[in-house]
């Protein structure tokens, strides 16, 4: 079956060729070309129709040609998408609990943080916050950086006065903390506005710098753990329960915790490539242990300010956040 579409033309023929099945359209942000749509979107589509049989076509939308990114989770809910793999942070306040994984200083890679993050969906702790949808699987990336066009960042001071773009409204918050201008925008858009000047950098783990191009535009690169940022891949609720039992069972059998990892785990060993990459093209800036000290102090004052704030909401910010933390515990045993 045709996984990969980049145009709804080519959609209109794979159903001419298969009336009769059963179509699932998978919509995601990043490229055609990205490893991302080959081990998280393709290698998905192709274990669930192996497992659902000849008649169920997994189609896949990558680049935003099926909803712009910012939009995803509501094109699965409205249908626009059958599934969508999207950022819970893109829509502010809308996945309050969610976004304590995407807390500074939490875990160290995409693995594990994917892992806790699965945990947590699967102990029903954010029942309520994706009602709306059927959530296949979770995940977070690895730890984010700070990336800069022109202005090398070794000092907080560096930060002061800095236009960064963050990928949601908790990064933003700290970045602010850490003297910065949060500027907020999804992925795909840094890249013009990097090149147009409208931005002095932005937040992204280390693939990400290439899968959007912006390592021909960014000449430093500090590494510091600022957030990691969380994803839902979910699908439509009426089409879900629409399934026959055969390919409802196929989709079962392909969420949860075995794909939250997967996913985890491509964006460290793509990150660790690209890092090695970055090390030679451009400079890549480690901070002092004093330094680094200060930061840390700032980054666990912005976690603390984001718990207290769910609590006043009446939310369990922190017997979540201690759950997280306890996930990311059991996980890296378990994934060591």
């Amino acid at each position: 079956m045709l996984k990969s579409l980049a145009i709804a033309g080519t959609a209109v023929l794979g159903l001419a060729a298969s009336a009769q099945a059963e179509t699932l359209r998978y919509a995601h942000f990043m490229s055609a070309n990205s490893w991302q749509n080959e081990t998280i979107f393709e290698d998905w589509a192709a274990a669930v129709e192996a497992a659902g049989g000849e008649d169920l076509d997994v189609q896949i939308f990558p680049a935003q040609t099926l909803g712009k990114a910012v939009a995803g989770y509501d094109n699965a809910v409205n249908g626009i998408a059958d599934i969508a793999w999207t950022v819970p942070g893109y829509t502010a306040g809308r996945f309050p609990l969610s976004q304590i994984v995407e807390l500074p200083g939490l875990f160290d890679t995409g693995a594990v943080g994917s892992c806790a993050f699965q945990k947590l969906y699967d102990s029903g702790a954010l029942d309520a916050e994706y009602d709306e949808t059927h959530v296949l699987f979770v995940h977070t990336h690895d730890p984010g950086h700070l990336h800069t066009a022109n202005t090398p960042v070794r000092t907080l001071a560096d930060m002061k006065g800095l236009k960064l773009r963050r990928p949601t409204q908790v990064v933003g918050d700290l970045l602010t903390k850490l003297g910065a201008e949060p500027v907020g925008m999804p992925a795909p858009n840094t890249y013009e506005s990097l090149q147009r000047g409208a931005i002095d950098g932005y937040m992204l783990p280390w693939e990400s710098v290439e899968s959007f191009r912006l390592d021909e535009l960014s000449n430093y690169h500090t590494v510091f753990g600022f957030y990691a940022l969380s994803f839902v891949t979910t699908m439509n609720k009426r089409k879900y329960e629409a399934l026959s039992p055969e390919v409802k069972a196929a989709v079962d059998a392909n969420s949860g915790m075995e794909w939250s990892v997967t996913a985890g785990r491509g964006y460290d060993e793509a990150g660790a490539e690209v890092l090695a990459g970055l090390r030679e093209t451009s400079t890549v800036i480690e901070l002092s242990d004093e330094e680094r000290a200060t930061w840390d102090k700032v980054a666990k004052e912005a976690s603390e300010d984001y718990i207290a704030q769910l609590n006043a909401q009446g939310l369990p910010g922190t017997e979540t956040y201690e759950a997280v933390q306890g996930y990311v515990t059991a996980c890296e045993a378990e994934l060591h």
